[in-house]
């Protein structure tokens, strides 16, 4: 460890100070643990770390073939003069979600606090599942969470580079071309022994990976690899394919190529290549901390620091690109953008903020307990609520809607009823409710039966209308199938005693249609097992009120992303939706979060 230590003070010894950088408080999220035997070993060989320890802590294993040379670090430190460089290395391939949200955060934060910048640099090596859209939608979402990149780079930028390396990896006896076939290549990796093609002459390979550029032979016909040792006990280092050949052009290089690097062989030599000092990466990649190490090695390129981290695990949540896919692909929701969905687009669109996103990130940190570990989703629900409360003007909606009709309305003399629209804070200003003769109020504060423990109007207990008159039940008027088409009820004027019920609503006249989205957890169990996860999926996870009823002023100029509380009820958002004919032309509204954090455990499905 010493041999490391004084390598990384070498390497950092030129950061200079920054003066009023501030070192992030990571607080600990409460953490559930998931039923798989499965813990992460790998975990246990370094100390749980947060973003806000010092920088001396993020030190990776004691591995000798980490070490630079003087003439690589001097270099290097030219090349950087001192500062610290991270990259955030998203694949193209998918939309990000929130555990992306999490690395970016730690890549962007953890350069910014130490004076240093950081990448954001497209990991497109492979050109069959990458697409421009992917690209466009990772830019944006790095820009709405409020990063800024000293650079935008692509690891295709460099597929010369990692030609030419690969080309000298070759010549130097590291590398050679394989003719066997991708199930032949497992097993041969699985029983450790050599490839029947391991021994070919520097002049026959080089000949034959030429060939491979050329496009002279089919897909999946050979490819190259690279020659480390096949009876190693970890299997990263057993000849790992650094090139294959795929006939598809690329969303960004376009048609000049036909052979594509690995990630195993791109990674690091981009990393090497951008004099990136810390490459920080989730656990799952530590076992290839080896082969990143050889490779750098065997080329005399430069070896940035290596850490990894827990990654993000949220309960009643997938995270999965996989599984995520399966969702989009069988109609499960209605894309990536889908308010259940946990990538970047589908919280934005359900009315989740940058900061709220971001707070959520610097609240669980970063350590290093292993992948199997569960963090609540209601720590990110709960940054949610705070931000809201101060931010959401509060107003009254109607989910499903029962018309009460006001018998003695003609004596009521107040009609023009105020309301604040921050009740913590009034003088950030007022609304107006008038009161009409026919008013809305929502099916679950109405019973024709007087229930134990039932604070709504019932045909003994007189309610109040929130901020306006209590009310009587006089006469429950029903059609000829027995549903209830409205309620006569009368004010009482000089009404005096103590109440219990204070319930939300609408004037008739002066309200709207609407439809509000109740949008629940995708998974009816907290920690969704790797199979037969499909059957865990919450059939309630949307429920759609397509007859509620909101204020008229409200929806008059909403726009998308506009934020409510509907009091009693829960946060709501604006949708993009609102005025569509599939939805009638009414305003849609998404519910955010509940006013309350939930303390079911599991989803009620008879709801």
């Amino acid at each position: 460890m010493e041999l490391i230590n004084k390598t990384k003070a070498e390497l950092l010894k030129d950061i200079p100070k920054v003066e009023g950088a501030k070192k992030a408080k990571a607080a600990p999220a409460k953490e559930v643990k998931a039923p798989t035997e499965q813990v992460a070993a790998a975990a246990a060989a370094e100390p749980e770390t947060t973003t806000g320890k010092d920088i001396d802590d993020i030190i990776g294993r004691d591995i000798e073939a980490a070490r630079n040379s003087e003439e690589l670090l001097k270099k290097h430190r030219e090349a950087t003069g001192g500062k610290i460089l991270t990259r955030f290395p998203p694949e193209p391939n998918g939309y990000l979600h929130i555990g992306h949200a999490k690395a970016m955060r730690f890549n962007f934060t953890f350069a910014k606090e130490r004076g240093g910048t950081t990448y954001l640099r497209y990991d497109d090596t492979n050109p069959v599942k990458e697409n421009q859209e992917f690209i466009d939608n990772i830019r944006n979402c790095v820009d709405w969470l409020g990063y800024k990149p000293f650079k935008v780079t692509y690891a295709s930028d460099y597929f010369q580079d990692l030609y030419d390396l690969a080309c000298e990896l070759i010549r130097r006896g590291k590398a050679y071309v394989c003719h066997s076939s991708k199930v032949e290549i497992a097993e041969q990796r699985s029983k450790m022994i050599n490839s029947p093609f391991r021994d070919r002459s520097v002049e026959e390979n080089l000949r034959l990976f030429e060939q491979m550029k050329q496009g002279r032979f089919a897909e999946n016909e050979c490819c190259l690899r690279v020659k480390i040792d096949m009876t190693h006990v970890n299997p990263n280092m057993r000849d790992f394919v650094a090139y294959r050949i795929r006939y598809v052009p690329h969303p960004h290089a376009g048609s000049k190529w036909c052979i594509y690097p690995t990630y195993d062989y791109t990674h690091c030599i981009n990393d090497s290549l951008e004099n990136i000092t810390h490459s920080l990466c989730t656990l799952e990649f530590e076992n290839r901390r080896e082969s990143y190490y050889w490779l750098l090695g065997a080329l005399d390129l430069y070896k940035p620091m290596v850490w990894e981290y827990s990654r993000l695990n949220l309960t009643y949540t997938v995270l999965s690109k996989r599984k995520l896919e399966k969702l989009v692909g069988e109609g499960l929701v209605s894309g990536w953008e889908d308010p259940r969905m946990p990538t970047i687009l589908g919280l934005k669109r359900r009315g989740y903020t940058p900061t709220m996103i971001n707070n959520f990130a610097a609240e669980i940190g970063v350590s290093r307990n292993g992948n199997d570990n569960i963090t609540s989703i209601n720590v990110l629900e709960n940054y949610a609520r705070k931000e809201l409360d101060v931010t959401a003007s509060r107003t009254f909606g109607v989910q499903e809607p029962v018309l009460l009709e006001i018998v003695n309305f003609d004596e009521v003399k107040v009609r023009e009823i105020k309301a604040p629209l921050f009740p913590a804070d009034p003088s950030r200003g007022e609304q107006t409710y008038t009161l009409s003769s026919r008013v809305f109020i929502d099916a679950d504060d109405f019973s024709s039966e007087h229930k134990k423990g039932f604070f709504g109007l019932t045909p003994e207990q007189p309610v109040c209308l929130k901020y306006g008159p209590v009310v009587q039940l006089q006469d429950i008027v029903k059609s000829a199938d027995g549903k209830v088409e409205k309620v006569r009820v009368k004010v009482l004027l000089d009404f005096k005693e103590k109440l219990k019920g204070y319930i939300h609503w609408v004037s008739e006249e002066h309200s709207t249609d609407a439809v509000v989205r109740l949008y629940n957890h995708m998974f009816t169990i907290e920690a969704v097992p790797n199979d037969e996860w499909e059957k865990y999926i919450n059939p309630q996870s949307l429920v759609m009120k397509a007859n509620a009823k909101v204020w008229r002023h409200v929806a008059d100029g909403a726009k998308e992303f506009d934020r409510y509380q509907f009091e009693r009820l829960a946060f709501f958002c604006v949708d993009r939706d609102s005025g569509k004919e599939e939805f009638g032309g009414k305003i849609v509204f998404n519910r955010i979060v509940e006013l309350k954090e939930s303390k079911e455990k599991k989803v009620n499905l008879a709801k």
